[in-house]
């Protein structure tokens, strides 16, 4: 077979309608909320001197997480875990949720906020999907300097582990061809709509796709038998994967995940397709390189150890570490790449 590329450079793995975040990031997308917790949220106080040659100390410094969903949510879980860990670099660190507008609300404040490093935004796949769709407020990645990349989650295309129709991807896609074939996903035009839909382009075939609010609802029906698959995180369906109750085919990351090693990728099946959400973190684009540089070194220390990697295994979660350079071209090509998916959907919002 032919490939045709549809690359995501390096997610590991899907990917907004959100990690549950996957039901809009991590399920939180919100309606315009705005919590914080912890002490001292804010301030534009940056607590060190630029010395060394481009060096800086940002230990004086108190600094405010921005996350663009509500509490309780896998963004909110991942920024709250990561900045426990990097708790003793900073005078001190706490998390603010403001969500709504899909994330643009939480995203849009980060990217207008003070350039010292005080604001750190997380910032998600939502990025470029709602500049995608038209329905992004004036939010765009530029507006950001991105520090890093901290995770993401790739698609798994999941069936009934009953269902003999398909007992391999390749079963999956040439059924799909001569078949309506109903994929599930957490919302039409959200990340594992696009998901599906980038994987049904590189195939060369065509899928139905049914959108939920939420992944929860298409994992429903599709324990139902009331559609064919889902597109979602594998996260979402590893407790009924464990049970027995469902499988995954395929999943569109890079390589193969360690929770389902004998699990194969798209890529590895003969299609191209490595789709999916992430977070990652930014500043506004203003922000000098050397704060950039000590808050990527800060972070991704944190990211790095014990406790925050044994958070994430415990929710499987995929720690997926990228330079902020490498990150702001992803989100680049990103953008680029969904903004053709919206199009041939028809999604296009404005």
């Amino acid at each position: 077979m032919k490939m045709k590329k549809i690359t995501a450079l390096a997610l590991a793995l899907a990917m907004a309608l959100s990690l549950t975040a996957c039901g809009g990031n991590g399920g939180n997308a919100g309606n315009g909320g705005n919590t914080s917790s912890g002490a001292n949220a804010g301030g534009s106080n940056a607590g060190g001197s630029n010395a060394g040659g481009g060096s800086v100390d940002l230990s004086g410094l108190s600094v405010t997480c921005v996350v663009p969903y509500d509490a309780g949510g896998g963004t909110d879980a991942v920024m709250r875990g990561l900045a426990d860990a990097a708790k003793g670099s900073f005078k001190n660190i706490t998390v603010e949720n403001r969500s709504g507008a899909g994330g643009a609300t939480g995203m849009l404040y980060g990217a207008q906020a003070a350039n010292d490093g005080s604001i750190v935004t997380m910032i998600t796949v939502e990025l470029a999907t709602l500049e995608a769709m038209g329905n992004n407020a004036g939010l765009t990645y530029t507006q950001f300097k991105p520090i890093m990349m901290v995770n993401s989650a790739a698609a798994a295309i999941t069936v009934k582990a009953d269902d003999d129709r398909f007992n391999s991807l390749e079963d999956f896609i040439e059924y799909s061809k001569t078949n309506k074939v109903q994929v599930g996903n957490s919302g039409i035009g959200a990340i594992w709509h696009l998901a599906a839909a980038g994987l049904a382009k590189t195939a060369g075939t065509e899928f139905n796709h049914v959108g939920y609010d939420g992944a929860n609802g298409a994992i429903t029906d599709l324990l139902g038998g009331h559609i064919d698959a889902v597109a979602v995180s594998y996260a979402e369906v590893n407790s009924f994967v464990q049970s027995g109750d469902l499988k995954v085919l395929a999943v569109m990351a890079n390589d193969r995940l360690e929770a389902i090693p004998d699990v194969p990728t798209c890529k590895e099946c003969g299609y191209e397709a490595v789709l999916g959400t992430w977070r990652g973190l930014g500043v506004p684009a203003s922000t000098p390189d050397e704060v950039v540089d000590e808050l990527y070194r800060i972070f991704s220390e944190a990211a790095d150890s014990d406790a925050f990697k044994e958070f994430m295994a415990n929710t499987n979660n995929v720690i997926d570490i990228m330079d902020g350079e490498s990150f702001n071209t992803m989100i680049g090509e990103q953008l680029e790449l969904y903004t053709g998916l919206v199009e041939d959907l028809g999604l296009k919002i404005g």
